[in-house]
């Protein structure tokens, strides 16, 4: 038996690679059978072969997460790529890309597209104090950030952002051999075709990335109101001065989180952001 991480999923064939071995393989019925999940590209995998065309997946190891859109397991970190205009910069559906990372242990990196179109210094500072919690790089179709390169080391990497960013872009710059069909922003409707196609996990400095578009639409139906605000990683300090010890920071009282948005410590977007998310996931459980 050997033991690899699986690395593309296309027409019934798994190939897993071991090394610089890519073996074709099958999985055993058993995950039919007996309800288990199905194998994801990311897992890491047992599986059964004499030959590199014909194998048999026969057990998929603990993972630590699995998203659906892409369906990638065992992500270290997802790309958030957003672009400064066309389409604008959005801080809640950046907010949300970050949320959704955060409910799934996964480190969200921001990268922020079209610099070159740019005409508001002012955007891009309050960019960067809001998610100074996190890595950002900004690029533009005639500079590329050379640092972004090495963020991939040793980890395996998603790509997600509005239509429309440049996610099929930044990829193929990163990933040349790929020449991803990139989808350009349809003037009427101002966003992007998708493009997205199968995914297979492609090496690039010592790790792994998704050749995925990405993902654009998100919901927060995995995870319950109470939980959301751990998700947003600026409220944990001044969370510890709520009042109450399950505080919410919506209606309640002496709220550490309430106050630090009035002296400017958290900034009010975010918290819109965190209110209109927590409504959102209240009202998807009432409805279901």
């Amino acid at each position: 038996m050997r033991t690899g991480r699986l690395v593309k999923a296309l027409s019934g064939f798994y190939y897993i690679k071991v090394d610089e071995e890519i073996y074709q393989t099958r999985a055993r019925g058993i995950f039919r059978k007996s309800g288990m999940y199905s194998p994801l590209v990311g897992d890491i995998v047992d599986f059964e072969s004499d030959n590199l065309k014909e194998g048999t997946l026969i057990n998929i190891h603990e993972r630590k997460n699995a998203l659906n859109r892409p369906q990638v397991a065992n992500v270290d970190q997802i790309l958030i790529t957003m672009s400064l205009k066309s389409p604008d910069f959005s801080f809640y559906l950046t907010d949300r890309f970050i949320a959704y990372s955060e409910s799934f242990d996964i480190e969200p990196v921001l990268i922020v597209t079209k610099k070159d179109l740019n005409i508001d210094d002012n955007l891009i500072d309050k960019i960067k104090e809001t998610y100074k919690m996190y890595k950002i790089f900004f690029t533009s179709k005639e500079h590329f950030d050379k640092d972004l390169g090495d963020i991939f080391t040793n980890k395996l990497s998603v790509l997600a952002g509005q239509t429309g960013v440049g996610k099929s872009t930044l990829l193929n710059t990163l990933l040349p051999e790929l020449d991803l069909e990139t989808g350009e922003v349809s003037k009427a409707l101002g966003r992007g075709r998708h493009t997205t196609r199968h995914v297979e996990l492609i090496e690039k400095n010592g790790g792994l990335v998704a050749d995925t578009p990405g993902f654009s639409i998100i919901e927060f139906t995995h995870i319950d109101k109470e939980t959301l605000k751990y998700c947003f990683v600026d409220f944990d300090t001044p969370s510890e001065s709520c009042r109450f010890r399950g505080c919410n920071h919506i209606n309640e009282p002496k709220c550490g989180v309430k106050n630090a948005v009035e002296s400017g410590d958290i900034k009010q977007w975010r918290y819109d952001s965190y209110l209109q998310i927590y409504e959102e996931i209240e009202n998807y459980k009432e409805r279901y």
